[in-house]
């Protein structure tokens, strides 16, 4: 992980992060968007989607360095968490704090929607609900189905079939060694050992 924080000296209201995902990437075109945006404080940093946002160590900094009234200002919204409800769950916490949220694309700027960002946060909040109840409804649905249907339920995939198993405990009843087994059915030894538990 790279990472850093440019400081263009007096404070002011409007805090910069900028983040990009992997090594090829660079963080310097972000950071030059932000400073001409205004901002006289950038956080950046180099770091995987995977990791997650209490453990940016950057982001956490640009979050502790706002306060009331101040503008946090990123490239895009994903740059604020890893799913659309961590995004969302941070818009809504920074507007409860009254911290505006303003990104480069245009999508959204909480300080010119005045007193209807409170409303609009709300509604977002409210579809990462909804988003978030859904997707928990098909993984339960996809679950159900596929247990019905004797689908795939993941987990570790089985590495032998069906006639290994039958020969493989045929060839333990007589008395043959895991070993000698394996070498016979074509499977590993600890296959064989797991397959004659099972």
């Amino acid at each position: 992980m790279i990472q850093g924080r440019i400081t263009q000296g007096c404070v002011m209201a409007q805090i910069g992060y900028a983040r990009v995902s992997t090594a090829q990437q660079d963080e310097a075109a972000q950071v030059k968007q932000l400073e001409d945006a205004g901002c006289v404080e950038v956080f950046h940093e180099r770091i995987s989607t995977r990791v997650p946002d209490t453990e940016r160590e950057q982001l956490q900094a640009a979050l502790s360095r706002l306060t009331e009234g101040d503008v946090l200002v990123v490239s895009k919204l994903d740059r604020l968490g890893r799913t659309q409800v961590e995004v969302i769950n941070r818009l809504h916490d920074l507007q409860s704090n009254g911290i505006h949220v303003r990104t480069l694309d245009g999508l959204i700027n909480t300080e010119a929607l005045g007193k209807f960002a409170p409303v609009v946060v709300g509604m977002l909040t409210g579809l990462a609900e909804v988003e978030r109840e859904l997707t928990r409804e098909r993984t339960l649905e996809s679950i159900a189905y596929r247990k019905a249907t004797g689908g795939d339920l993941g987990g570790r995939r089985k590495s032998f079939n069906q006639d290994q198993k039958a020969l493989a405990q045929q060839l333990s009843e007589q008395g043959k060694s895991v070993r000698e087994i394996g070498r016979m059915v074509g499977l590993s030894k600890s296959v064989v050992a797991r397959l004659l538990s099972a």
